[in-house]
């Protein structure tokens, strides 16, 4: 009858297991067709029409959603305690019973010695090489005489089972920090200004902005032009290419919108230039706050940086002695910004600018400066070929297109421009 369905209830993590399991082709038949029966449930299909499209009857069907719903109690108790069993968890749950037939041929005790073996380095069983393969795995179970044979397959199966994959590797970053209690108040901080980001925008218009560089970005140029498509062949680009060097690429996300905020080319990453950086985008909207998450680059914590900030936010504070004749001084504008980068008309309301930094163990430092020319990657009216990559990667900003000079073809007299907001008429070639 109408109604008397079994309700479906389905946390975020178990949706994105069933959509996988619902669309894979390693798992069975039966573990798809039953993942689908519980997602079409969820979105309030009823048995009558799941029932043609996943091949089964109506009371099938019903049968499913009832066991799911009598295991998601248990389900939800394995995502809060021990989430990385919970794909095995809904595996179990989507599989058939146990049906009488031969005893088993490995035993739980070796096959959990197998998983086991698994997690170990390869190096600490004698073998020269990085990472687990089936076939090592499998050598490797026989000689310790865990098993007396088996498959590769099978060992694959029981990783599988486990989701254990020795063949992957992901990068984590270490912290130096000694204090333990002091390390977790700085991830605290950051997290907390990541989670409060979206009540200020509502609230205030408060912008949180997450910088960083990429360094050591490399500027090819494609030899010919790409090839379009055609019936019976894709597009076809040159594999031959010339190098022009390399280029660091300093961009700001917006934690809430998720845009890319005022990307910045340039030769170095010296002070200056990220305080460049910092300037451009708060010029973008000088009215509101801004929250900067940044790591401890001896750049994000400078004295120029300190002096920028202090400039903007109207702070008579003494911040100390100066470092030297070479370092630039506050006009009105931005502290520390190349000439060629500094806005036109002075800035009229300050900004309350907020740095959060990140956890890191990089000191402060003087870096030696640098004449624009050597400093300042040249964004101009050369009419040489688009740079692959880094060109293609910038049109994503919020202005129109632009050509990148990498070659100083514009001529050293042509001041660098910003890539960010509205291009003037005199800005495109």
């Amino acid at each position: 009858m109408p109604g008397t369905a079994a309700k479906i209830v389905v946390s975020e993590r178990q949706q994105s297991l069933l959509q996988e399991f619902s669309k894979s082709r390693t798992v069975g038949k039966g573990i798809v067709q039953r993942a689908t029966i519980v997602l079409l449930g969820f979105a309030g299909i009823p048995n009558e029409e799941i029932a043609p499209q996943v091949g089964l009857e109506r009371q099938q069907v019903g049968i499913w959603r009832q066991r799911w719903r009598d295991a998601w109690n248990s389900l939800c108790v394995w995502e809060c305690t021990e989430p990385h069993r919970l794909r095995e968890a809904i595996l179990d749950l989507l599989s058939d019973a146990p049906r009488p037939g031969v005893p088993a041929t490995f035993a739980a005790e070796q096959v959990a010695r197998i998983v086991a073996l698994a997690c170990e380095p390869p190096k600490s069983s004698g073998r020269p090489i990085d990472h687990w393969t089936l076939r090592e795995l499998r050598d490797e179970a026989i000689t310790r005489k865990i098993v007396v044979e088996i498959s590769v397959s099978q060992v694959g199966r029981f990783l599988q089972q486990a989701a254990v994959q020795p063949h992957r590797k992901k990068m984590w970053l270490n912290t130096t920090e000694k204090d333990p209690e002091k390390f977790r108040t700085e991830v605290e901080k950051v997290c907390r200004t990541y989670l409060d980001a979206p009540g200020k925008a509502a609230l205030d218009g408060t912008h949180t902005v997450s910088v960083d560089e990429a360094t050591s970005l490399q500027a090819l140029e494609r030899n010919a032009p790409d090839k379009p498509a055609q019936p019976d062949s894709v597009p076809k680009q040159e594999f031959e290419y010339t190098r022009h060097g390399t280029t660091t690429l300093t961009a700001g996300l917006d934690v809430v919108t998720g845009r890319v905020v005022c990307p910045t080319l340039a030769q170095t990453r010296t002070e200056p230039d990220f305080v460049g950086h910092i300037a451009r985008i708060v010029d973008t909207d000088p009215d509101a706050e801004w929250i900067f998450v940044v790591d401890c680059l001896n750049t994000h914590m400078s004295e120029g940086l300190v002096r920028f900030v202090a400039g903007r936010c109207d702070s008579s504070v003494e911040l100390g002695k100066k470092r030297g004749p070479w370092h630039p001084g506050i006009d009105g504008h931005a502290e520390g910004v190349p000439l060629g980068y500094r806005p036109s008309d002075p800035l009229r309301v300050f900004a309350e600018t907020q740095f959060v930094a990140e956890p890191d163990r990089d000191h402060l430092r003087d870096h030696p400066s640098k004449t624009p020319a050597e400093r300042e990657l040249q964004v101009g009216r050369g009419l040489g070929g688009a740079t692959a990559g880094i060109h293609g990667l910038l049109q994503q900003h919020d202005g129109p297109p632009v050509r990148l000079d990498l070659h100083g073809e514009a001529g050293a007299e042509e001041a660098p421009r910003e890539l960010c907001g509205p291009a003037s008429a005199h800005q495109i070639g």
